[in-house]
Formats: C-alpha cells, sequence, structure tokens
C-alpha cells in the first residue's frame, strides 16, 4: 500500500496541513513529491501538490483514493517543497499560498494533457503506445491503461507530457513540411509538372536548392507559392505535415549583436576576484555590490555568470521594475544568447509560461525577470544577483508576504553559492549588516572612466514663490531646459506622481472631494476627464461646481504628469516629450516602445514617474530634472527620508554617464532636509550615519525586527475591539523589551468600506512571537470567517500605508 501526502488548495488554517491520500495501484511508481494531484476533498475534487510518499498512515481504514495525477513530472523539485515549508513558516502564511506562489499563472488554470513523442525513430513498441500517432491525448492513455508504460518512457527521453491550458496559456503550433523524397526523385517530378503548375515548380526548386529535411509553411510561402500548391505536393508525396510546438518569443522582433566581455577597471577587479572565488569553492557568502550609479556593476554581473555557465552552473538575475528590464534584458541576452529566459509581468501568460517551461526543460540556464524569478526551477544554482537590492519592490505585498532577498539567501546556503545584492543606495538594513561583516561589502567608487557624478543644484521652491514664480518650473530649470533643446542634447523630468493634480478643492468653502469608499481624496486624470480612487478603483465625473456649496472657484492642487506634460508644450512648443507613467505604459510592450523612441533621438524629454529613476542608460541625457523632492518625505513612513534619497541618487546617476557631462537639477520646498542635501552631493556614507541616528532614537530596523498586524471590518467599534484583544494577548506572550505601538487606525483608515485599525511590535529578540501570532490566527480564524474580519500579519513590513 502506498499513501500520498498532498496540501489541498484550500487556503484556510483548518487545512494548511498534510493529508493523506491511497495511491491506487495504477498510479504506483508515478506519483512522486512535487505533482499536482486532483484529489476528492468533501463533495468537490480540488488539486492538491504532493510532499510526501509513504507506506503507512494512521488512517489507513479511512483513506479517499486520489483521482489522477495532474503532472506526469513533479513540478516543484525536493528544494523547492523545502523552501515552500520553510516560507510558509517564516512569513505566517499557507503552505497551498507558497506553492502556488512559486509556479507561472497558466499553471493554477484548467488544462488538458496529452503525450508527445520525442523520440521520432522507428521503435515498435513506442509505434504500438502511440497507435502509430505523433501524440495521444491523457484521457485515451487512461481508457487504454498505457500511463505507467508512458511514464516510464517519458523518464527516458523518449515521450513528454504537454498542458494545453484552457483559456489561458497555448502552446503555439506551427505546421512544418518533412521531405519524403530523394534528389532524383524530385527532379523527376519536376521535369514532370505541366507548365501551368508554376507554382508547385518554384517550391520544388528551393527544395533542391536549400537541401534541408524540413521546411516550415512561412518558409514554404516565401517562394511566393500559396498554401494550396503546399498541399498538392503533400499529396505526391514529397512531403509529409506534421504540427510542431514552437515557444513563443517575446524578442523574436528585436535582434541582439553578441557582446565580448569588456576589460574590468581595477576597482572592479578587485570586487569581482572574491567573487569569482567563492564560485569556484562552491560556498555560501553574501556580498553587498556597493558601487555610485554608472561605476560598472552590470558587467561584474555578467562576467561572475559567465564562471558559472562555464562550470556548467545556473544563474538567477532579478530586477526591480519591469521598465528596467527592456535594457537588463538587451545587456543579458547580447552576452548569453538563447541561454537567457526571462520572467516578469510585462510578458502575456503564454509567454511567461514557454519561457518557465525552458528553465524546467534545462533548455536555459539564466533567468533574468522580477521579484517571483526567485522561484525558478534550477536544481544546480551557481549565483543569485539582486540588482538595485534596495527596491521595495522585492517584497510582496499579498500573501505569502516574502521578501526575494530573504528567498535568494534561503536558496544560496542550499546550493552552496554566492549571492550578490548590488545598489548605489544600498537599504538601510543591508548596509548595516555589511557593516558588521554579516555580509561581505565590495566597493566601486568611481564611475566607468572616470567620469565625474553629475553637478547638483538644489533650487528653493519657496524663493521661486516669494519672487512671483508661480510655474512648476524653477528659472534655473527653465533656462537649463532651454539649453538643452537648443543643444539638441536630452533630458529627463522626474515627477513621482501620475494623474493630473493630486487633489481638487473649493477655494470658497475649502471642500476636497474625497473617495465615498476610503479615508482619501480623488485624484484628478485629465487624460479620462475623471476623479479617481488609486486605492479602491472607485471613480467619479469632475463636477463643474463644488458639490457642498455650489461655488465655481474649484481649482486643481499638486502636480501630476499630466499637467507637467500640458505645461511643457505652453512653454516649449517644439519639445518632442515621451510621457512614461502607469496610464501610458499600460499596454504590452509599451515601456520598451516609448523608451526606443527616446533612445533613438525621436524625443527630447523624457518625463516620468518612479519607473524612469533608475536603471536607464542613455548616451544623449546631460540634464536630469526632480520637480518635487519632497512628494515621499512628509508620508508617515519611517522609510520617507531613505525613499527620497534613494530616488534623488538614483534619479540623479541617470545624468553624464558617457561622453557628455551632466546636471541635475532638484526642486524642493525642504531644501535643508539632510536626505536632499547628501542626494545633492550623492554622499550615500553621511546619510547612512545620519538616518542611523533617527532610527536608533524612533527604534526602528535595523536596530528593531517590525511586525504589523491589521485588522479590517466594516463596523468600526468592532474592528477596534477585536485589534485591542489581539493586542493584549500579544502582550501577555512576549518580553517586556518588546515595544507595541497600538492599536490605532491605520494611517488610511477606511479602504472600500472597511476600517483598519493596527499594532505595531518592535522587537530585537522575541522566540516566542511567531507561535504567538500564529496562535491568534488559528484562534481568530473560525470567527474571522463567520464575522466577516480580516486580519493580516506583515513580518518585516515596507508599506506602513
Amino acid at each position: 500500500m502506498k499513501i500520498a501526502t498532498v496540501i489541498v488548495d484550500v487556503p484556510t488554517l483548518g487545512t494548511d496541513k498534510e493529508f493523506d491520500y491511497l495511491i491506487p495501484e495504477k498510479w504506483i511508481g508515478i506519483i512522486e513529491p512535487g505533482m499536482r494531484v486532483a484529489v476528492p476533498f468533501g463533495p468537490r475534487t480540488i488539486q492538491g501538490f504532493v510532499t510526501g510518499v509513504k507506506s503507512d498512515s494512521p488512517f489507513s481504514n479511512k483513506l479517499k483514493a486520489l483521482k489522477e495525477p495532474l503532472d506526469i513530472t513533479p513540478v516543484l523539485n525536493k528544494e523547492l517543497l523545502e523552501l515552500g515549508e520553510w516560507l510558509a513558516t517564516d512569513t505566517l502564511s499557507f503552505k497551498i499560498s507558497c506553492f502556488q506562489a512559486m509556479l507561472p499563472a497558466a499553471m493554477k488554470a484548467k488544462y488538458e494533457k496529452r503525450f508527445l513523442r520525442i523520440n521520432k525513430e522507428h521503435n515498435p513498441f513506442l509505434d504500438d503506445l502511440f497507435a502509430g500517432k505523433q501524440e495521444i491525448s491523457w484521457k485515451k492513455a487512461e481508457e487504454r491503461n498505457i500511463l505507467p508504460a508512458l511514464h516510464a518512457e517519458i523518464k527516458f527521453g523518449n515521450a513528454e507530457v504537454v498542458y494545453d491550458v484552457k483559456s489561458l496559456a497555448r502552446k503555439k503550433m506551427i505546421k512544418v513540411y518533412q521531405t519524403m523524397m530523394v534528389n532524383a526523385e524530385i527532379l523527376t517530378l519536376l521535369n514532370s509538372l505541366p507548365s501551368n503548375a508554376s507554382n508547385q515548380k518554384k517550391i520544388l526548386e528551393f527544395v533542391l536548392k536549400q537541401q534541408a529535411d524540413e521546411y516550415s509553411a512561412k518558409e514554404l510561402s516565401e517562394t511566393g507559392a500559396p498554401q494550396s500548391s503546399i498541399q498538392a505536393l503533400v499529396k505526391k508525396g514529397v512531403f509529409s505535415e506534421k504540427s510542431v510546438e514552437v515557444y513563443r518569443d517575446p524578442f523574436e522582433h528585436k535582434q541582439f549583436t553578441r557582446t565580448e566581455p569588456h576589460p574590468l577597471t581595477n576597482e572592479q577587479q578587485e570586487a569581482i576576484s572574491p567573487i569569482l572565488d567563492t564560485i569556484e569553492c562552491e560556498k555560501y557568502e553574501t556580498y553587498l555590490l556597493y558601487g555610485v550609479t554608472g561605476s560598472g556593476k552590470t558587467e561584474i554581473y555578467l562576467q561572475s555568470i559567465q564562471k558559472v555557465l562555464d562550470k556548467g552552473q545556473e544563474a538567477i538575475v532579478l530586477v526591480p521594475e519591469i521598465s528596467l528590464t527592456p535594457q537588463m534584458v538587451d545587456r543579458f541576452k547580447s552576452r548569453f544568447g538563447d541561454d537567457v529566459a526571462v520572467l516578469h509581468s510585462g510578458l502575456s501568460i503564454g509567454e511567461k509560461y514557454d519561457e518557465w517551461r525552458k528553465v524546467q526543460r534545462k533548455e536555459a540556464k539564466v533567468v533574468v525577470g522580477a521579484r517571483s524569478a526567485v522561484f525558478a526551477p534550477f536544481e544546480n544554482l551557481g549565483i543569485i544577483i539582486i540588482d538595485e537590492e534596495h527596491e521595495t519592490s522585492y517584497k510582496q505585498e499579498e500573501l505569502p508576504r516574502y521578501h526575494a532577498r530573504d528567498v535568494a539567501i534561503y536558496r544560496a546556503k542550499h546550493h552552496h553559492c554566492p549571492v550578490i545584492l548590488g545598489s548605489a543606495t544600498p537599504s538601510l538594513e543591508s548596509f548595516a549588516r555589511a557593516q558588521k561583516k554579516v555580509y561581505h561589502q565590495l566597493t566601486l567608487s568611481r564611475r566607468m572612466n572616470n567620469k565625474e557624478l553629475p553637478h547638483v543644484s538644489i533650487v528653493d521652491m519657496r524663493e521661486e514663490m516669494r519672487d512671483g514664480n508661480r510655474s512648476m518650473f524653477s528659472r534655473e530649470l527653465h533656462s537649463k531646459l532651454a539649453d538643452r533643446l537648443e543643444k539638441k542634447e536630452q533630458t529627463i523630468l522626474f515627477l513621482n506622481r501620475r494623474g493630473h493634480s493630486s487633489f481638487m478643492m473649493c477655494r470658497d468653502c475649502g471642500y476636497v472631494m474625497q473617495c465615498p469608499h476610503c479615508d482619501i481624496s480623488l485624484t484628478f486624470h485629465r487624460y479620462t476627464n475623471e476623479m479617481k480612487c488609486h486605492y479602491c478603483g472607485f471613480n467619479t465625473f469632475v463636477p463643474n461646481t463644488c458639490p457642498e456649496c455650489s461655488s465655481n472657484h474649484i481649482r486643481y492642487f499638486g502636480t501630476g504628469t499630466q499637467k507637467v506634460e500640458e505645461e511643457l508644450y505652453k512653454i516649449f512648443p517644439d519639445a518632442r516629450v515621451v510621457r512614461m507613467d502607469v496610464d501610458t505604459t499600460g499596454r504590452k510592450g509599451a515601456h520598451e516602445k516609448l523608451l526606443e523612441h527616446f533612445q533613438s533621438g525621436k524625443a527630447d524629454i523624457l518625463l516620468g514617474t518612479q519607473m524612469i529613476a533608475k536603471g536607464l542608460d542613455f548616451p544623449n541625457i546631460t540634464l536630469v530634472g526632480v520637480l518635487s523632492a519632497d512628494t515621499m518625505l512628509h508620508l508617515p513612513d519611517f522609510r520617507a527620508s531613505e525613499k527620497t534619497f534613494q530616488l534623488l541618487t538614483q534619479v540623479s546617476g541617470r545624468a553624464g554617464r558617457h561622453e557628455l557631462s551632466g546636471e541635475v537639477v532638484i526642486q524642493t520646498y525642504t531644501p535643508e532636509h539632510y536626505s536632499v542635501q547628501f542626494a545633492g552631493k550623492q554622499d550615500y556614507d553621511r546619510f547612512y550615519h545620519q538616518e542611523m541616528i533617527m532610527r536608533k532614537v524612533g527604534s526602528y530596523p535595523p536596530f528593531y525586527y517590525l511586525s504589523l498586524i491589521t485588522i479590517s471590518h466594516e463596523d468600526l467599534m468592532k474592528t477596534v475591539s477585536t485589534t485591542e484583544k489581539i493586542t493584549k494577548y500579544i502582550q501577555s506572550r512576549i518580553s517586556d523589551e518588546a515595544i507595541i505601538l497600538g492599536p490605532v487606525a491605520s494611517p488610511i483608515p477606511r479602504i472600500n468600506n472597511r476600517y483598519r485599525y493596527q499594532c505595531l511590535i518592535k522587537y530585537k529578540h522575541e522566540p516566542d512571537l511567531k507561535p504567538t501570532l500564529h496562535k491568534v490566527l488559528e484562534h481568530y480564524q473560525q470567527q474571522f470567517i463567520k464575522e466577516g474580519l480580516t486580519i493580516s500579519i506583515d513580518v518585516n513590513p515596507y508599506m506602513m500605508m
């Protein structure tokens, strides 16, 4: 008797454990850990992940049998199963959520499965198994009871299982024509064809010239012959026709020129040596590669990966934003060609599925992608690189709430390989760990070819207002913009928000238009002419008069990208502006098109939000303007100064990276703030010391760990009383050294008609905290479901709102 332990796809605490299922006779030897299976659960059949196979169970006589495997080979290897278990404990998530997070979206859908024959050579056993065909459906195989035999052939590499994912990801098939005649026979046929069969003759002449074994329909149609002529030759036995699967290639429209490794500077050589030694000795180490913007970090990544590939191992490279990916992908594809698979949210579900399968089938050696690429199913990892490691997008905000850096370090320890965290402005936590020698710090203090860092001037917008300049451009930025337009050089203008204006206010009575479902003001979007809530998605028309006092004096306050664009066209009517924000980059491939447009010199000014602040490297940019440096500075978030410093430094680093020298103008209403001052000097070390003092005083990371508990419900009093109970319970279970703040209303007290209360725990060492939080989840789970309360626990939160 064989029994499978299964984690079922029901994300609740009561079901977050292994269930035993009997493996029917016909599946014995086929069911393996890491496969997905269909199992009966109550009245329905659901999906589950097999975590193990054993011989006995305390419930042997009551066990239900599992229905069928959904995979014929495991989709999660042993390491990823262990990683899922650790992740669930570490982030207080459900195991099923952790396993699901590791798979591409296409594998979460409904699917039909079929077997494809790979070995085409004459083999009586395979011919019989596939009934003379190239493929056979799962259903047919089950009816004929040949699944165990097919399982064996898959292990021998003679067949594979293919998922036809309904509605989400289908395999892309093309027609291929195999040549069935030798040259002499083709020649005879060619000479015997009547003169009006000119199209067939064209095809035969093409085949005699090319001498290939098979041709795609596209190749044959390039002779100018119609499909009917190809079919006529199939009937005459020249070709046999078959359908083959091809990968969807997100980059088929692009040509990548192969690049060679660049010679390294002395500083780069010093930085890469310890990394190469670690790769050679196959030992785990975390490196913090701290290099100023434009110091050549990418070349170090590329040469380290080359070393890993030479050893026959694999590499994962994480990049934060999809907007960074076009240039990053170009660099990796140009160096490593088809060995690179790309996984990010800009790909279609089908493309993502194909790229993931390239990795699973060991056809790709390097993965470049956003956060979830850290789960790439490699089995022989040699290095993990996290570029711009300070980016908050590496933290997932829904279950499982993991940080890609923690997952990378966990995997690297398992594979005995190095992790490189690269950044010009490392997160305080990482830099503090490097100072304490937990991480090994590598420094690049100079730009490539010793280019000077751009000159930065900080403009006090309060002075501009006093001098009567009501424009959103200071006089200095205005004159420098005009100068760049004249010289045909390019400019980046950075604004940290999208939309037209941040809010709408009546000048007579002070009324501000609020979202009816959230405690937040609505944002005006000129493009669609509506007021939108960026939290719950509510939108409404723009009023002409004040809804409160009927006054006509309605004005829009704050500045959004659309408003800046309008203003630019007023001042510089001939300027060519490319705007990059969520509204203009929503469509697939839009990022790349806009950036290519800018790179090819068809635009003078690139105006955008955060997505243009980092990673871009264009030779003709000589001016960077930051329109409002303070947008983030006054948020109720202890990381506000750090995020401001990082953004200003990163965006400044886009200027003067090549031959032309660069200038940066930072406009601010708080020029005296240390994060603005030190960003102007690009002085990370002094910023770090100043910010560490503030963090120590406030008992925040890296001096303390944090856990944030948020309770929400439609009834305010219920929310408050539940949060109070939970806070008291936690307080009774942990030491006096821990600091508990709350319960208090969240910074945004209501979202989508639900009131939100929170309690924040700061601690240094609390071994009982995680078990206590787990108990809270267990205790309240049933009550919460019944009463409509929701609880979210975020260990080491990045979003304090």
